[in-house]
This record gives C-alpha cells, structure tokens and sequence, in this order.
C-alpha cells in the first residue's frame, strides 16, 4: 500500500499501523478508501506478528466522514444500489468486531459522520484533548444510520438520540464524559503518547487478548446464564494455550 492510495499500512513492533490517507479532504470517506481499510484489517488479521492494530488520520483530521461528492455523483440510483454501497460499509464495521486483535482508534482533530463511526467502532478509542466528535447527517437530510448500532452501545439512550438529531460537534472531553472516549492525552504530547499507549497493549498475551475480545462481543446478545457459560468454556481453552503456561511460570518464579 503505498503513499499515492488512500490508506497507508505498515507493521512495526507487533503494531499494524493503518492510516486514512486523503488528508487533502480531511479523509472523506469514498469507496477506494473503504476498500482499502477493509483490506488493511483483513491484511493483519492474518499476520501472526500483528499484536494491536492502531488506525490514524494524515493530516489536520481523523476522519470527515463521507465525501458528499460521491453521493451527489451516484444520484439516481436505486434503493437496491444504494443498499449494496452501503452494506460495505457495514462489512467494514463487521469486520473490525471480529477482528482478532484489539483495534485502537487515536483521534486527533475532527471524527465526524462515518469518521466518528469508525472511530467509535474500534475496541478503544483515545483521542487529543483538543479533538471533535459529532454526526452531523441530519443536516444533509441523511441518517448516521449504520454507526447509531455502535454508538448506542458506547453511551446512554437519550445521549445518543440526542448526539444524532442535534447533529451538534462534541469536544473530546464531553466524548470522554459520555463514554465514547476511553483515554484523553494532550494535543502537544499526543502522538508519543499514543506510541506508548499501544506498545503497553502490544506487550500483553496475544492469546488472551484475542480469547476475551471474542468472548466479550459473544456475549453482547446473551442471557446471563449463557454468558457465564461461555466464559466457563473460555477460561478451559486459556489455560491450554502457551502463554498461560509461560506466564503462570514466571509469575511462580517470581514468588
């Protein structure tokens, strides 16, 4: 994936770095950029050396959410080919749940629309302090239709129909305050705080990592008594894996 695409990739000590690359349009979302995210997800999925994957945005944004543009080039279409543009994105959303290794989002600047709907569709989400969230499609007479699944899992109820029908930008410390941003760290710091942060994360059992994030978004549609369940099962299939031993070893040895 090289500099001239719309989305850069690149692994560096267990991290898969994956950055928005259309910084000339603050990263509007087109159907060349989703492609290529998918891509980069489904690329270290598979790499047995990818611990953590981090996803960025060039430039002064993370991401503006969708290019207008495009909609107004495919006007006159169908309600069929519209709803087969849009099950990609869908797919995309799919795919970063059940990717096996936990996805770090680090927002700087503005997250909005789509943007802010991958951004909240990471496992963790940390932002600058002088970030920006928001879904502004009501203005535009569109609807945050897919992203409102996961925001209404991050936040409260009213919160989120509020964030969706005022169409109003949030500051990162209200996002934080709401339960969409995990982590603050200063706009002057950030980058080296976010090379921190995912090197921490990147440190830690792949193997257990991998085991609870499966098991934490198994559980999303469960009853109780089939979530417990599930997790009795994944603690058996732990405790069979290599790192459990090795960290069970040095733990003892540390004693």
């Amino acid at each position: 994936m090289g500099s001239d695409q719309a989305i850069l990739y690149q692994v560096e000590q267990g991290v898969a770095r994956i950055t928005l690359n259309r910084p000339e349009k603050r990263n509007a979302l087109i159907p060349a950029l989703v492609s290529g995210l998918r891509d980069a997800l489904d690329v270290s999925s598979r790499d047995a050396s990818v611990r953590v994957v981090l996803l960025r945005g060039a430039g002064k944004d993370f991401c503006s959410g969708m290019d207008l543009r495009a909609f107004q080039e495919g006007a006159g279409g169908g309600v069929l080919q519209y709803r087969e543009e849009a099950q990609r994105m869908a797919a995309m959303f799919l795919e970063m749940r059940h990717h096996p290794r936990p996805i770090v989002a680090a927002v700087h600047g503005r997250a909005l629309g789509g943007g802010c709907g991958i951004a909240t569709a990471a496992d963790i989400l940390i932002a600058s302090d002088s970030a920006q969230f928001g879904y502004p499609e009501v203005n535009v007479g569109f609807v945050p239709a897919m992203v409102m699944a996961i925001l209404r899992r991050s936040v409260t109820e009213k919160r989120a129909f509020e964030l969706i029908v005022s169409a109003e930008n949030i500051t990162a410390q209200t996002a934080c305050d709401y339960g969409i941003v995990n982590r603050l760290f200063p706009a002057e710091t950030f980058d080296q705080n976010v090379d921190a942060y995912v090197a921490k994360l990147a440190a830690k059992s792949a193997a257990a990592i991998t085991l609870a994030k499966q098991l934490f978004y198994r559980t999303d549609a469960m009853g109780f008594e089939a979530a417990v369940q599930a997790g009795a099962d994944t603690n058996a299939i732990a405790r069979t894996t290599a790192d459990f031993e090795r960290g069970i070893a040095e733990f003892l040895k540390k004693r």
